[in-house]
């Protein structure tokens, strides 16, 4: 039985990491102000790809040193920070965003999206409607929450790919909650890369992607580790694999809901700052509360 995984830096090691990978770069730093611990890939080959499961391109890995992400933290500024320009350096140079937020608002292990929707400051509105108000200073953003299909009845990329071509971004930030194989990743890493996600990827009822190739424009996409496969967590536990007629369970920690509201709240605020840095964070907290 394979191990499920949505995090790239866990493929990587799997696969033996650098010295037993061609075509992937590497890079590793810690954030003492933080309390992060950043792995930065680079797939660059399409070899490297296909054996790591992942499109080429760039995964940016935050795992956090003291516990979980909490937004009481004493390093929750620096790490929105980091956040947001690790965002920077995915997206370019880019003055209009469409931000994402997918997954579903009644499951708490997968309310992440919905939840950073919530908190970016949507300025597309005031950019385009405000006269007497000086706005040079914003970014141009829209916000959406797709919900899911059973509820809505249309997939997540119609309804991006609609509005996209509506608002004409030249970047969409799309955030949702990812599987990982490692128990101690869970609630406690962030995920950013430059490939597009598939909605549902996770918990193996993927979608179809968003993606450079599906809507045109970039998409970054940034995700938390949630959920844990159950025969994962237990190959990873025990070193056995679990028997093929095993059933397929997801299973999430308890304070799933603190969790998915913690994380939400660190990445949208990054994403704020990505968007305005001319606006403080004390200034977004005041516009998003």
């Amino acid at each position: 039985m394979s191990i499920r995984t949505d995090m790239a830096a866990e493929s990587f090691s799997q696969a033996g990491g650098a010295e037993k990978l061609q075509g992937v770069k590497v890079k590793n730093k810690v954030i003492e102000n933080a309390r992060l611990e950043v792995t930065d890939i680079t797939i660059e080959t399409q070899e490297a790809a296909e054996k790591l499961g992942r499109p080429v391109g760039r995964y940016i890995t935050l795992t956090a040193t003291d516990s979980t992400f909490d937004m009481y933290s004493d390093s929750f500024h620096e790490r929105a920070e980091v956040i947001a320009k690790a965002i920077g350096e995915l997206c370019g140079r880019c003055e209009r965003f469409l931000a994402v937020g997918l997954g579903n608002y009644a499951l708490t292990s997968d309310a992440v999206g919905p939840l950073t929707a919530e908190k970016i400051f949507a300025t597309r509105h005031i950019k385009s409607l405000a006269k007497e108000i000086d706005t040079d200073d914003l970014g141009e953003v829209t916000v959406i929450q797709t919900g899911v299909l059973g509820n809505t009845g249309i997939e997540s990329s119609e309804q991006v790919k609609a509005i996209a071509e509506r608002v004409t971004p030249q970047a969409v930030i799309a955030v949702d909650a990812l599987a990982c194989s490692e128990l101690s990743n869970l609630g406690r890493t962030i995920q950013l890369c430059n490939t597009g996600i598939s909605p549902g990827s996770g918990v193996e009822n993927a979608r179809k992607e968003l993606s450079l190739s599906t809507l045109g424009v970039k998409c970054i996409a940034i995700g938390v580790p949630t959920v844990i496969d159950l025969c994962t967590a237990a190959q990873h536990i025990f070193g056995q694999t679990a028997p093929e007629s095993s059933e397929n369970i997801m299973v999430a920690p308890k304070t799933a809901d603190k969790l998915s509201e913690n994380c939400a709240k660190l990445i949208a605020m990054g994403i704020n700052r990505a968007i305005h840095p001319a606006l403080s964070q004390e200034d977004i907290q005041s516009l998003t509360c």
